[in-house]
């Protein structure tokens, strides 16, 4: 529920009457004669058309219309802000970090009024003096905005845009928010009444109010926290039935490879009813029709099977068995390397640099190879078992390959599961797809206008999603021009995208430090998490698809609850951006790269059993985990910087980092 400082009936209905003039003059100014009518005669303003009136609605109309009101004496803003602030630190303790949420957005509602209304010296004064005693997260925005000291500044200005058109959402129970209400009426401080009335949102709830920590963990956002409204839509966060698939081709080959691959075969057997348990249907999954997905082709099958197979032999992880870790190094490629991506079965990596190619090398005996020619492809016997075999050509393969197309930094690259494709974003605001059978690029798709900073493939291929410099993330398919949805809705850049398990939604992190979940179907967004304090690099859901960790500038890990949006836990011990998460296939074990030269492995299975323990639907904000028992070990690299990490499908773990000269 929205709360709002009570006001006087009398100016109530003056500035009702005021909002209708603004209105009425909009309409005049566009030439909307019949809709301006309309609405006096309801509005009953039929007294509106008299010039001696029309001169004074019209100062009073333009005061509703710019969003900040002139107070007249800039001296007030000090005398008012120092005046909450005594209000705040003599609150009761179990009141106090609450109320004191306010200080932060009044402070920069009263800055920006002053720069509004042309008063620069005493709004630098009021920044110099409260600014370093705002949250240290807050202090990287806040020195952007001392950069705005006049108002044509604030014209475009992404900051200032987003405090002006959006409120701040405070999350306050009943009996601080009453207390506030009534300080507010006793001192009748109108640039503060104003501010609070214009600019806040009080997203009230029942019950005690929360503690330093409780605040601390939820805040950090640009535009405050997220309301309760923000998670209160169903999200099916479970996986859809796996496909039944033949084991025939198995069997067929197991045969085929003596008999001393008899045992295997058996315990594969045995390991059948495990898999088909695990794909019973989900209570929380979504319905199998909800998403049109692609039909599974004779090749994907076979290569499900491959992946069975390879699963069976899989290492389970705990904290006594630890995976295996292979650690690719990029050498002389400091500042020259902006991402890189193992592909889903371990054979291929792809690396983009910053002078707009791309590189791709096997990591497995076979070597990359292109097609033939058309002419020579004319010769193949179509209906050939193995005519994919045959259409290639062994005379061309090479253990690495270089695309050409873009025309700035390759920010991002990512492999389609079937391998054939490749996806690449770059700073030009394209997306590039290429084969990786013809080895040139298919399509160049075009919507953003700025920077794209991420790009991933759905796990089913066919979609694929992008964020960007542009505020906004987008769902493409291959085979259309154009997205087909626009994910809008953060306050700043959109630096990495995850597709859930599932299909059905998209993760976002954005510079806003907020974590957004989309629903694909509707475009709309079902979560919005805010805890981070820095810009978000890194998003992984859990293998299960219920949790969603994410990481970022700030070098911490968090950890959310899909199913109410709650944060759960976070991971601290890096000392520098983490740029990379992974979780093992067995879903036992999350890890975490960073700038910091090191790989972080978590006990991720014991964190959701203690999770789970708890009822985390009672309070409106369950207790965040910060135990550094959940850390198993850290492997630190000599001098590499941490860009991708992948575990295979028999649980190593691959990282690739860039090595960086003393």
């Amino acid at each position: 529920m929205q709360s709002s400082v009570p006001e006087t009936a009398g100016n109530k209905h003056a500035s009702d009457r005021n909002t209708l003039l603004a209105i009425a003059q909009i309409l005049r100014k566009y030439n909307l004669k019949n809709t301006e009518e309309l609405l006096k005669r309801e509005a009953n303003l039929t007294d509106v058309g008299s010039t001696e009136d029309t001169s004074q609605t019209d100062s009073e109309v333009s005061s509703v219309l710019s969003a900040y009101k002139s107070e007249g004496d800039p001296e007030v803003y000090v005398g008012a802000y120092t005046e909450l602030k005594r209000f705040v630190e003599g609150a009761l303790d179990i009141y106090k970090h609450e109320l004191g949420m306010i200080l932060y957005p009044v402070f920069v509602h009263m800055y920006l009024e002053l720069v509004y209304n042309g008063h620069e010296e005493q709004a630098i004064q009021l920044m110099e003096r409260f600014g370093p005693d705002q949250e240290e997260y807050y202090q990287a925005d806040l020195k952007r905005l001392s950069h705005v000291t006049k108002k044509d500044h604030m014209k475009g200005n992404e900051l200032t845009d987003t405090f002006k058109s959006s409120e701040f959402i405070i999350r306050m129970s009943r009996d601080t928010l009453s207390i506030l209400k009534r300080h507010l009426q006793e001192k009748k401080h109108s640039v503060v009444l104003n501010i609070i009335q214009e600019h806040l949102y009080f997203d009230m709830y029942e019950g005690v109010a929360r503690n330093k920590q409780q605040i601390e963990a939820t805040a950090g956002a640009v535009v405050g926290e997220a309301t309760r409204q923000d998670n209160k839509a169903k999200v099916y966060y479970g996986l859809l039935k796996e496909p039944d698939i033949q084991y025939l081709p198995v069997e067929e080959e197991e045969d085929g490879e003596g008999d001393g691959t008899d045992k295997p075969k058996k315990k594969k057997a045995k390991k059948d009813p495990l898999f088909s348990k695990k794909t019973k249907s989900d209570p929380n999954a979504p319905p199998i029709d909800r998403i049109p997905l692609p039909d599974l082709k004779d090749a994907d099958k076979l290569e499900k099977v491959k992946a069975l197979r390879e699963a069976s032999k899989r290492m389970t992880l705990s904290p006594d068995t630890l995976p295996s870790v292979c650690f690719y190094t990029l050498l002389n490629s400091a500042g020259v390397v902006t991402s890189a991506e193992v592909s889903e079965d371990s054979s291929l990596l792809a690396v983009g640099f910053t002078d707009s190619i791309i590189k791709i090398w096997t990591l497995v005996p076979q070597k990359l190879r292109a097609m033939k020619s058309a002419e020579q492809l004319q010769d193949i016997d179509r209906e050939a078992d193995d005519v994919l075999v045959r259409m290639m050509d062994d005379r061309s393969a090479e253990t690495c390959r270089t695309l050409h197309g873009h025309n700035g930094p390759v920010y991002r690259v990512a492999f389609s599961p079937d391998r054939t494709l490749l996806l690449s974003c770059s700073e030009d605001t394209t997306v590039r797809l290429w084969s990786l059978q013809t080895w040139t690029c298919l399509v160049c798709y075009k919507g953003h206008i700025f920077p794209v900073w991420d790009v991933r493939f759905a796990p089913h291929g066919y979609y694929f999603a992008t964020a960007g410099h542009d505020k906004t993330a987008r769902l493409w398919a291959t085979d259309q021009h154009q997205p087909l949805r626009i994910f809008a809705g953060h306050f700043s850049d959109v630096d990495c995208v995850q597709f859930h398990p599932n299909n059905n939604y998209v993760a976002t992190g954005s510079s806003d430090r907020t974590v957004r979940l989309w629903d694909c179907v509707t475009g709309n967004h079902v979560r919005l998490m805010t805890g981070h304090k820095a810009p978000i690099y890194s998003l992984c859901f859990s293998v299960e698809g219920r949790f969603l960790a994410s990481a970022g500038a700030d070098s911490r890990v968090l950890l959310w609850d899909l199913a109410h949006g709650h944060l759960v836990a976070e991971l601290t011990g890096h000392k520098g951006p983490i740029h990379c998460l992974a979780f093992s296939r067995d879903g036992h074990i999350l890890t975490s790269g960073s700038q910091d030269c090191s790989v972080k492995l978590w006990d991720f299975s014991r964190l959701a059993e203690e999770m789970v323990l708890e009822d985390v639907n009672i309070s409106h904000n369950p207790d965040i985990k910060k135990s550094d028992s959940y850390l198993l070990r850290s492997y630190g690299t000599k001098n590499s910087a941490l860009l991708h990490l992948h575990f295979t499908r028999r649980n190593v773990l691959l990282a690739v980092g860039i090595y960086e000269g003393s």
